[in-house]
């Protein structure tokens, strides 16, 4: 009988949502092989009460595999845990998260398996499992079919839903034996730049030295990743994007915005690149994929590389000074303003209209109503409405 195994993505003693989304690609998948599937979970101590809250959800077997040196995420100390336990099965699935996407490859390398990733669909095609994924930055969707023993592959958490529990009897929880480290594992920190002076052309030099894995997970880069994420992008239900144009004020502008519509921040590559936002933000073809119900579009050209990755969003409203941007051909909304001005007074705006006792909600009829009022508000030009309203 055919075999699948979901890595369950967890912090601590607590499940990471975009599981579930893995578990619905399992479900489908093993419906199709007349078969059935387990779910991993790995981490340090307390990952007990992560593999408890999944014994609901139809496994065969719930298996934890737990080590104090697995407290902390690092790709080389988990691979070779999960290579070992999915030697048995005939498909391994885990949700395109910085997670998945990071460990799921090293494991299809480490079996020598047929890898797809970010798939939407799990179908059968001429007589074989198979999946379907978008490819040229998502204009052409693809069919996949995996020729290896063991086969490796992500789920888009936009495509497919959050599974919901089963009834019934709860899955068993099975002790899996941890492994070694694949090759060097260690976290470091970096102690010193040192530039080579006079001769321009040559690299700065880094001193780094290892560090423990609770002095990378209090390290301030760290704490500053975790702080700026505000929420996974994965499961926002709004998600507010800025592009290299913000520059120094990217969270300065942003953030405000984001706490009054409890939104998830997102960035473009290129505002990644220089450093404005963290990688862990990045939105687009090489970054998250996302379909929020509402998605704001801050200093954003609408480059293709980036619109894979928010296109589908339910509704999309977008800010920026040129009036002829690419984004505004896939806005529902356009705002032509000066980014700097039009959001900190639409922050105004909506605190304004919360004092008064209403809330705002995210209908997107209502999303419209509000654009207009915006764009009135400040006296900006109201570029789009693709919608007709």
């Amino acid at each position: 009988m055919a075999k699948i195994l979901v890595v369950a993505e967890s912090r601590g003693d607590v499940l990471d949502r975009a599981t579930l989304s893995a578990i619905t690609m399992a479900r489908q998948a093993s419906t199709l092989l007349g078969g059935s599937f387990d779910i991993l979970v790995i981490g340090g101590p307390g990952s007990a009460s992560a593999a408890d809250g999944l014994t609901c959800y139809g496994a065969e077997h719930v298996l934890l595999a737990e080590a104090p040196d697995l407290s902390v995420y690092l790709a080389e100390k988990f691979v070779g845990t999960v290579s070992r336990a999915a030697r048995d099965y005939v498909l391994v699935v885990a949700t395109v998260t910085d997670f998945g996407k990071d460990l799921l490859p090293r494991v299809a390398g480490c079996l020598d398996a047929a890898y797809a990733a970010d798939c939407s669909a799990v179908i059968s095609h001429n007589g074989e499992l198979s999946f379907r994924r978008a490819v040229y930055a998502g204009n052409v969707l693809g069919i996949v079919t995996l020729g290896t023993p063991v086969r490796v592959a992500t789920a888009r958490q936009c495509e497919f839903e959050a599974a919901a529990p089963t009834e019934g009897e709860k899955s068993p929880i099975c002790t899996l034996p941890t492994a070694g480290p694949v090759r060097a594992a260690a976290f470091i920190e970096v102690l010193a730049m040192e530039n080579p002076g006079d001769v321009p052309h040559l690299p700065a030099k880094i001193r780094a030295a290892q560090c423990s894995a609770a002095s990378h997970a209090n390290s301030a880069h760290t704490q500053r990743v975790a702080k700026q994420r505000r929420g996974q992008l994965g499961e926002a239900k709004t998600i507010v994007s800025g592009g290299r144009a913000l520059k120094e004020k990217f969270f300065e502008v942003l953030g405000p915005l984001a706490n009054e519509l409890d939104a998830a921040i997102g960035a473009t590559r290129i505002a990644c690149n220089a450093g404005y936002a963290p990688a862990e933000l990045q939105v687009g073809q090489s970054g998250r994929i996302v379909a929020p119900r509402l998605y704001f579009a801050v200093g954003i050209s609408g480059a293709i590389q980036h619109l894979a990755g928010m296109k589908g969003s339910k509704f999309i409203v977008a800010i920026n000074k040129d009036p002829q941007a690419p984004i505004f051909e896939f806005a529902d909304y356009g705002l032509v303003a000066d980014l700097f001005k039009a959001v900190p007074e639409i922050v105004e705006h909506i605190r304004t209209h919360r004092a008064s006792g209403a809330e705002i909600p995210l209908d997107p009829e209502d999303c419209k109503k509000r654009c207009r009022s915006w764009s009135s508000s400040f006296g900006s030009s109201l570029k789009r409405d693709m919608h007709g309203a």
